[in-house]
């Protein structure tokens, strides 16, 4: 997964507008074993099936949002919250 550092500094959440970082491989990979379980439901409440390579999660860390084939997934619908997922370290990079 490769998104640059300059757009990294202007990626906002389109929900609230704070500031999007990248997530840890360790979170991804987290987030991996719920998908592949059948437990992890985006905002919409549909079940996530495809297994994540990379994410962005919003400042306050409520909310992640995808990267598919390096594109940045900006959909509030398809936002997954993060309290679906106990984490004891931070999520981000």
């Amino acid at each position: 997964m490769s998104i640059s550092n300059d757009l990294l500094e202007i990626l906002i959440c389109p929900e609230n507008r704070t500031r999007l970082r990248l997530v840890t491989l360790d979170y991804i990979q987290r987030l991996n074993e719920e998908i592949a379980a059948g437990n992890l439901r985006n905002r919409a409440g549909e079940v996530v099936q495809s297994p994540l390579v990379g994410g962005l999660i919003r400042e306050d860390g409520k909310y992640l949002y995808l990267i598919v084939e390096d594109i940045p997934i900006l959909l509030i619908d398809e936002a997954i919250p993060t309290e679906q997922v106990a984490w004891a370290s931070s999520p981000c990079e």
